[in-house]
């Protein structure tokens, strides 16, 4: 694979009527493109290897590629690509299901919905709405999910301050440090922080409908579990 300083990346241009976009999703390209490397695919890549590939002659790209990685132990990923393209959607046409090398890998253009990256809140940490518009009184720790902004973890969390009187004595974080802790993240329950690129919302970042669908089941599953509670209490 050539160097991305070696030639001219696909040019992003600005919209002229009448022309519309298309969106097209790119898949079996390697999340590692480069020999003996763990360099990670990047969209100047995506772009030199678009530039590389006479499929995407006399294309022009309405945006940056957006690359997902397909799972956390995957070393494919999927790419998101908008194009200019007419009314009809000519080019698109041109390039679905037409497939290329990268690499030792043959790779596919599929056709893919208008479906811009779900926002995460830097307030509350959800997924769903943008920061501006989060309705929560107050901020939330990306780390523990308490009440106090990320950058105040260490002072503010338990689990950095020493105790001497449980066995056995927990130290205090050095000042400077980060926290070495384990955490929980507040929308998927796993073992990193609530903005990981291993969470599953986050690798679901593009997919609306996935979040949407997630997001309901952990409302039924908490009303399920107040419901027990309540049984629970009555029956005693």
């Amino acid at each position: 694979m050539k160097n991305a300083n070696d030639i001219n990346a696909l040019q992003v241009e600005d919209s002229r009527l009448p022309k519309s976009k298309s969106y097209l999703k790119i898949i079996g390209i390697p999340y590692y493109p480069h020999m003996n490397s763990q360099e990670k695919l990047t969209s100047s890549d995506v772009e030199t290897i678009l530039k590389q590939n006479h499929i995407f002659d006399n294309i022009s790209l309405a945006s940056r590629p957006r690359i997902i990685k397909v799972s956390p132990k995957s070393d494919m990923a999927i790419v998101w690509i908008d194009i200019w393209d007419v009314q009809s959607g000519h080019n698109a046409k041109l390039l679905i299901n037409r497939c290329f090398n990268v690499g030792n890998n043959i790779t596919t253009v599929r056709g893919a919905n208008m479906n811009p990256r779900v926002p995460q809140c830097k307030n509350c940490w959800k997924w769903g709405h943008s920061t501006f518009s989060c309705r929560i009184q107050g901020a939330k720790c990306v780390k523990c999910n308490s009440p106090h902004k990320s950058e105040h973890h260490r002072e503010f969390r338990w689990c950095c301050k020493a105790n001497a009187k449980i066995n056995p004595p927990r130290l205090e974080t050095k000042k400077g440090e980060p926290c070495p802790h384990s955490f929980k993240c507040s929308n998927c329950k796993g073992d990193h922080q609530a903005n990981s690129n291993i969470c599953p919302f986050w690798r679901h970042c593009f997919n609306r409908e996935w979040h949407i669908k997630k997001y309901a089941e952990i409302r039924e599953n908490r009303s399920q579990s107040i419901c027990s509670e309540v049984n629970g209490a009555t029956n005693q």
